[in-house]
């Protein structure tokens, strides 16, 4: 064991370890001070390493130090925070309820469970091991953001931005604290508030660097006729679908350059004959400013009320959508787009719960088998696409999603549908943008995007919003949008055919 952990110590950890090692092996390690100067080291050497993001190596050192001493409170919690960081969730719950069996009041160890269970979707619960380290440490400033996290993700927004806020005056220079605040206020509206607030972005775990240009940042000033701003995106999908409403407007100030990422590239191309849409890589052309899509609301001092929401500001291509017509015309009743799961993109933690709150297992869908006159048609893609090959029992979906190499070919098709259901992901705001009925499944802790006691979004007149009543309960959601389709289900279709034929 210890050939394989003391070679890259810093020296006197390293003569620490050997000592504790040396004595142990000669029988020695009975000795309660030994035991402990044996397990501070492997505890040192743990946290030095995860520091340097070596995970595995961090928890080898935290294993060690619980085997020494089984009942020492803190190798137990820093070992339950390595398995969370290493996305072994379970484990790492039970290695911080043994922390807590040790020593009921160790801060780190409630601190972490209160991450743990948020994010195992036991929000309560989170909120209560947190409320418990502020009444031992009322100045914990990581506690007190997460505690508004918590709160954000009840919908207690109110109450989350003076926890940000308090937590910002004992850490002042953490942007995340600041952006979290800031989509507190967009969740309620605050848009003056949010929108600049939300401009300290750059720094956090989600927006880790800026742009390095060497032109300025355009903040909605006016531009000197013959200047080319550069717009591009920053973050994923949908967030570029929903803010590339603002490129036309740009364009009536100055040329545009808008840059994608490839699967973008020739739907963006619709947006106006004015820009110039580039692919993420590629070699840029001249300009005289930029501007990342997600400041654009900011520089145009967009409220409630100014939201440029005409539709469709996305546009399908005609002889792609005219070939999706026509294999779409054969099937019958209501043609309905689905898709039941969101993509985590970065492995990062926050989005990985994201993601597991957001999406549904298509199982679930079950109950809209029931339903007749309604054509199921997949846009899933993704690793949660293979659902499509085993629906649940009674329900039939059709999935010809390996023909959809890009937005543009998925536009095409939701073109010749009737109606796109889907969770909170991409494919939403394709269909938001391009004008057609979209009902959106959301989590309980609904994005910010969607405000908050809504049924419907000024960002995208023929959306139609469904929302968790409870943390975790897609199945009141899945019926409320059966009874929905129900009401909207066409007529059989002789009917329809007598129909169109008097028309």
């Amino acid at each position: 064991m210890s050939g394989s952990i003391v070679p890259d110590l810093p020296d006197a950890l390293a003569v620490r370890l050997r000592i504790a090692l040396s004595l142990h092996e000669a029988g020695a390690g009975a000795a309660p001070a030994l035991r402990d100067l044996l397990v501070d080291a492997y505890n040192t050497r743990g946290i030095a390493l995860a520091g340097h993001g070596s995970l595995v190596a961090a928890l080898t050192c935290f294993e060690a130090a619980v085997e020494t001493c089984p009942r020492h409170a803190t190798a137990l919690s820093n070992r339950a925070n390595i398995l969370h960081m290493l996305g072994r969730t379970d484990a790492a719950l039970a290695s911080n309820d043994q922390a807590l069996a040790v020593d009921p009041q160790h801060v780190d160890a409630l601190f972490n469970r209160g991450l743990i269970l948020f994010e195992l979707g036991r929000i309560e619960d989170g909120l209560a091991c947190l409320d418990r380290v502020l009444a031992l440490r009322p100045d914990h400033a990581q506690a007190l953001g997460n505690r508004g996290t918590i709160l954000n993700a009840l919908g207690r927004l109110e109450e989350a931005v003076p926890c940000f806020q308090r937590a910002q005056l004992l850490l002042p220079d953490d942007p995340t604290l600041r952006v979290n605040e800031a989509l507190a206020r967009l969740a309620l509206g605050d848009y003056a508030e949010g929108w600049k607030r939300y401009e300290s972005r750059w720094g956090t775990a989600l927006h880790p660097t800026q742009r390095g240009f060497a032109v300025p940042q355009w903040r909605g000033e006016d531009v000197p006729a013959g200047r080319t701003i550069l717009l591009h995106a920053e973050q994923g999908f949908g967030d570029t679908l929903q803010f590339c409403r603002y490129v036309p407007l740009v364009a009536r100030r100055a040329r545009v350059v808008l840059e994608v990422s490839a699967p973008l590239r020739r739907l963006m191309a619709t947006l106006s004959d004015d820009i110039q849409v580039v692919t993420e890589g590629e070699k840029l052309p001249a300009f005289d400013l930029h501007c990342p899509l997600l400041s654009l609301p900011f520089a145009f001092g967009t409220t409630l009320e100014t939201i440029p929401a005409d539709i469709p500001y996305l546009r399908a291509d005609r002889r792609m959508a005219t070939l999706w017509r026509k294999r779409l015309a054969g099937l019958p009743g209501l043609k309905v787009g689905l898709v039941w799961a969101g993509d985590s993109g970065r492995n990062l933690l926050e989005t990985r719960a994201r993601d597991r709150r957001r999406s549904i297992p298509l199982g679930q869908f079950a109950p809209l088998g029931t339903l007749p006159h309604l054509s199921l048609i997949s846009l899933q893609k993704g690793p949660a696409a293979m659902e499509a090959a085993q629906p649940p029992s009674g329900l039939t979906l059709l999935d010809w999603t390996d023909g959809l190499t890009d937005f543009a070919d998925t536009a095409a098709l939701i073109a010749g549908l009737d109606l796109v259901i889907s969770v909170d992901t991409s494919v939403a705001h394709l269909a938001g943008a391009l004008g057609k009925p979209v009902w959106v499944l959301n989590r309980y802790d609904a994005c910010w995007r969607w405000l908050r006691n809504r049924t419907d979004s000024p960002w995208y007149p023929t959306a139609r919003l469904f929302r968790q009543p409870m943390q975790g309960d897609w199945s009141a959601v899945i019926a409320d949008v059966v009874a929905a389709l129900g009401e909207v289900s066409p007529r059989p279709a002789k009917r329809q055919a007598r129909r169109r034929k008097v028309q």
